[in-house]
């Protein structure tokens, strides 16, 4: 169930942060800060899945924060929903909306499906990852299925997306891919406070 919420969730954002939102900064006034604060949002989203991802099944924790997830997942769902994408809508022309729609889906139907959050949130370094994350992350999730079988590949298999998984935290370590990124949204940072 939570593989299956990433491959929903984190294409989705992906394709907000390097379609949509660019041009709601282009085109808005103060698109800057109303992007902020969704991105912020995507952050501590991130942040929440790496952390739930390396904790056990049989401790509290993963409760308390999956809880945490579906509470800021609904925010920034009511964000986008009911200022974000309308203010959109207002400021393009209807050819606008259904270029940047195309270019959306095609960037999500091939985006990564997994959370990384030192990667910028932003271009270019957001864009830059698209490529080496999306191949790590769709390897890995094929890996996963196969893990969950119990056949005779499910151990090669876990941990061969366990490696996977420490080239996927390398490469979002390298330079070229955290340009681009506020202060406000870097790791660790506290995405409840506003500025960058």
């Amino acid at each position: 169930m939570l593989n299956d919420l990433c491959r929903l969730v984190f294409p989705h954002a992906f394709a907000e942060e390097v379609v949509l939102w660019p041009a709601l900064r282009r085109r808005l006034a103060d698109g800057e800060q109303l992007t902020l604060e969704v991105e912020k949002e995507h952050q501590a989203i991130n942040e929440l899945f790496t952390s739930l991802e390396k904790l056990g099944v049989d401790s509290p924790e993963p409760h308390r924060l999956f809880d945490e997830i579906v509470r800021l997942l609904r925010e920034d769902v009511r964000d986008e929903e009911d200022v974000l994408l309308p203010r959109l809508q207002q400021a393009c022309t209807r050819e606008d909306l259904i270029r940047l729609g195309t270019y959306w889906q095609a960037v999500r139907s091939t985006a990564p499906t997994r959370p990384h959050p030192v990667v910028a949130r932003r271009p270019p370094g957001n864009a830059l990852s698209a490529l080496p994350l999306t191949v790590l992350d769709r390897s890995r999730d094929l890996l996963d299925a196969a893990a969950r079988t119990e056949g005779r590949w499910s151990a090669p298999a876990r941990r061969t997306s366990g490696l996977l998984a420490a080239v996927a935290g390398a490469v979002e370590h390298l330079p070229p891919l955290t340009r681009g990124e506020r202060k406000a949204t870097r790791i660790s940072g506290d995405w409840r406070t506003s500025g960058d």
